[in-house]
């Protein structure tokens, strides 16, 4: 009863309710800002050049907070999200992915100007940041009930259920046979302690493996989670690019109608008014709920950075979006368009697709892409840890906040081997309760965004 009760209840939020605070949300900040995505984006560049967003002292650097919050947003979703989209809306939904994008951008763009401008400064006098801090100092006393909602559902909705489960589910999928499996001692060994079956058992070592990864990692707290995905993003994203462009140049000639197949089809009014719509929705959600923009995590990290001007934070977060909406979502439509048979797919499967894809593409392609989506999958790990300890010590304290995170790994190993079930449900329920604080926060305060905008344009004058 309470399990149909919550699955029930996150399929609702999840679905228009969520979409339409995101996605609407995120059209009216792109105007109300003047369109600051597409009219600010070459100083975000500027931005991420600059002395003063790489230095830190003690604290992380502006860039390390946009590499973590990348690391945390470039993951399954960027794959096997991309993969369900054009299964679901066909190639017009990607470029719906872009607009969705470049409204997220808006959104993260704002989301980093007020985590900056409400940061909390610590007893050792590093800042700390997040939906809480700016809805306590922004919005005041009155709503505290909603910076404690934002920070239990941030705590809670941040666990790694579907990349812990699914990062199993595609290694033993790739790498084991039944015959393997009842041939590895250590696996048999294990089932036959445990009673469990041998593919029962083989998760569990996944899952500690993971476990242990993880722990290496977040154990050293922010700076070693930002320095890890300093070095991790690049690879991963770089390494992905070349897989991308070597299925491009063997299948230049079929480029250009894999493009025109993505703008006709966007604006196909064939099937009517109501499939148009349809693509438009299957193609922002997608994005929206890779990019993370409005749901809050951005607004945790962006605040721990060791940057004090608002505006300059807003200017570097917003380029999150471009590079997982953006450009890591384009790199995985380019090529299951290209090799991928999604026409023939039957019902709504993701990384099945694309490994099947990058298989048929690249020699020995589907293991190469496994390394890719483990790191992708370890990556939002290490930063997920981070904003579930932040929102734990905003309500219990800084002491108290390390238990959670030993509570996280645990669950790493937890979530590997059990079925999904309601435990998806709870943690979507748990994830908007974080988007709808944020959004209503930053929709509130968007007035102090556009002051904090001309005192920074009047000082660059």
């Amino acid at each position: 009863m309470v399990s149909t009760f919550i699955t029930s209840l996150a399929d609702f939020l999840c679905g228009y309710p969520l979409f339409i605070l995101l996605i609407g949300g995120g059209f009216f900040l792109f105007f109300y800002s003047g369109m600051v995505s597409l009219r600010k984006l070459p100083a975000a560049f500027h931005e991420l050049r600059s002395k003063q967003s790489r230095d830190s002292g003690t604290q992380i650097s502006s860039v390390q907070a946009l590499a973590s919050v990348v690391a945390a947003t470039v993951g399954m979703g960027n794959i096997a999200g991309v993969a369900i989209a054009l299964v679901m809306g066909g190639p017009g939904a990607i470029f719906w992915m872009w607009v969705s994008a470049l409204v997220g951008m808006s959104t993260k763009f704002h989301e980093g100007v007020l985590t900056t401008r409400h940061k909390h400064i610590l007893a050792d006098g590093r800042s700390t940041g997040g939906t809480m801090y700016i809805i306590d100092r922004g919005l005041g006393p009155r709503w505290h009930w909603l910076a404690v909602t934002f920070a239990i559902a941030g705590m809670l909705g941040t666990l790694c259920i579907m990349n812990a489960n699914q990062l199993t589910e595609a290694m033993v999928s790739a790498f084991t046979t039944p015959e393997w499996l009842r041939g590895n001692t250590l696996v048999a060994s294990l089932s036959s302690t445990l009673g469990w079956s041998h593919e029962s058992a083989f998760r569990l070592l996944i899952g500690i493996c993971i476990a242990l990864t993880v722990t290496l990692v977040v154990i050293g707290g922010i700076r070693r989670i930002a320095r890890v995905a300093q070095w991790l993003v690049p690879f991963m994203v770089g390494l992905y690019f070349i897989l991308v462009l070597y299925i491009i140049v063997t299948n230049i000639s079929e480029v250009p109608v894999v493009f025109k197949s993505i703008f006709s089809e966007a604006f196909n009014l064939r099937a009517g008014w109501g499939a148009l719509v349809g693509i438009a929705i299957i193609g922002a959600r997608r994005a929206a709920l890779v990019n993370d923009a409005g749901v809050g995590t951005a607004t945790i990290m962006h605040g721990a950075s060791a940057n004090n001007s608002p505006v300059r934070e807003g200017l570097i977060a917003m380029l999150g979006p471009s590079i997982d909406s953006g450009l890591v979502c384009t790199l995985t439509a380019i090529a299951l368009l290209l090799c991928g048979d999604i026409g023939t797919v039957e019902g709504v499967k993701g990384l099945d697709v694309a490994m099947k894809a990058f298989g048929n593409a690249i020699p020995m392609g589907e293991y190469l892409l496994m390394v890719i989506v483990l790191c992708f999958s370890l990556s939002s790990m290490f930063s997920y840890s981070f904003y579930g300890n932040r929102c734990a010590a905003y309500l219990f304290g800084e002491r108290k906040a390390k238990f959670y995170t030993w509570f996280f790994i645990a669950t790493l190993v937890i979530f590997a081997v059990m079925p999904l079930g309601v435990a998806i449900g709870f943690c979507d329920l748990f994830y908007a309760l974080m988007a709808f604080p944020t959004m209503i926060t930053i929709l509130l305060l968007r007035k102090e965004v556009r002051e904090e905008v001309e005192k920074f344009d009047s000082s660059a004058r």
